[in-house]
């Protein structure tokens, strides 16, 4: 399908920045989750890949071909919005065969193509239907048919699960991935959703302030955070980040000591651990604070400790109970611990 290479890009609108140095290759087939929360410049990016806005600086290259000179229509991309944008007055049949329409494919090669589109997204009952006598689920079905009958080189899918319930979009994301992995089309997926990019990316691209974060897996993204952005952004709940001191390999911070830590120097950081890598025990506490909320869920328990002002959330086991306001200790996973720069929340490594 198609290789894309951003280099060096940037938006700028007078003196408000959109996008800055963005550098990103993705490869044939990939599909690629931008993921940041609103105003980050995830979207802006996208739209310039899709020729929809033009780059205030640096370079856009499909299969090494330039395309910042080539227009939107020229680029061989189809994209599925948020608001599915059916035509309600068109059947679903009509609404999938309009981009043949507009692109002037044989009409003999039409009803194959729409009816085979249908059929993957599993709408082949439904192509007499008008959008406004489908479901939401099946309206953005019909809207990635209509990406798909097109056989592009690029999917650009902009938050389309967004108007969904939690049990539909999660349908959806099976639905999508599995057909990305059957057409093999590449594809640059844009949400604010982390468990859109978790479940869906194979690689995620972390923005925030229009500058890229981080760039990794998913579990390198989740594992291996850059700094306390990407660390607080993934994650249900997101990690936690205590602001402590650092002096003679020794963090401390209110109700939190833990000795032995690889990291040299006397200093402001920034501690992180996930709630999974918290365990409530009184053997080997390194936190003691009040029980602040206690959420059974039925697999498991999120219990909320609080310590001078500041809440650290654990995943207890199911079965864990507690009165709130009275005193629980905490044990964290020390192979699992995180530092970060106190002042720029770049990650630091231990020794």
């Amino acid at each position: 399908m198609a290789r894309i290479e951003l280099t060096g890009i940037q938006k700028k609108w007078g003196s408000v920045w959109g996008v800055r140095d963005v550098d990103l290759d993705i490869a044939d087939e990939e599909l690629v989750v931008f993921l940041g929360p609103s105003g980050c410049g995830k979207t802006t990016t996208m739209r310039m890949i899709a020729g929809l806005e033009d780059p205030s600086d640096g370079e856009i290259r499909m299969d090494g071909e330039a395309m910042n000179e080539v227009d939107a229509r020229d680029r061989d991309v189809a994209m599925v919005f948020q608001g599915y944008a059916l035509y309600p007055n068109m059947s679903i049949y009509e609404n999938i065969r309009f981009p043949l329409r507009m692109r002037g494919v044989p009409k003999a090669e039409h009803d194959a193509r729409v009816r085979q589109a249908a059929e993957m997204v599993e709408l082949g009952d439904y192509l007499d239907r008008k959008p406004g006598a489908l479901s939401g689920g099946q309206r953005q079905r019909a809207a990635l048919a209509r990406a798909i009958v097109r056989q592009p080189q690029v999917f650009l899918m902009d938050e389309p699960l967004s108007n969904l319930d939690a049990k539909l979009r999660q349908a959806m994301r099976v639905q999508i991935k599995h057909l990305q992995r059957q057409l093999k089309i590449t594809t640059i997926y844009v949400t604010h959703d982390q468990i859109e990019a978790m479940t869906l990316a194979d690689r995620i691209v972390i923005m925030e302030g229009g500058r890229v974060q981080q760039i990794g897996t998913p579990d390198e993204i989740y594992s291996d955070p850059a700094n306390t952005f990407v660390a607080g952004f993934i994650g249900s709940p997101p990690m936690n980040l205590v602001r402590g001191r650092l002096d003679g390999g020794r963090f401390t911070a209110p109700g939190i000591d833990i000795a032995g830590i690889g990291i040299e120097g006397v200093r402001d950081i920034v501690l992180g651990v996930r709630p999974e890598d918290c365990h409530v025990s009184a053997d080997g506490a390194h936190l003691s604070g009040q029980v602040f909320g206690v959420e059974p869920t039925g697999d498991m328990t999120y219990l909320t400790i609080r310590t001078d002002g500041v809440n650290i959330e654990v995943k207890a086991d199911r079965d864990y109970r507690s009165e709130l306001d009275v005193t629980e200790t905490v044990a964290f996973d020390r192979d699992r611990l995180y530092f970060f720069d106190g002042e720029t929340g770049q990650r630091i490594r231990q020794a």
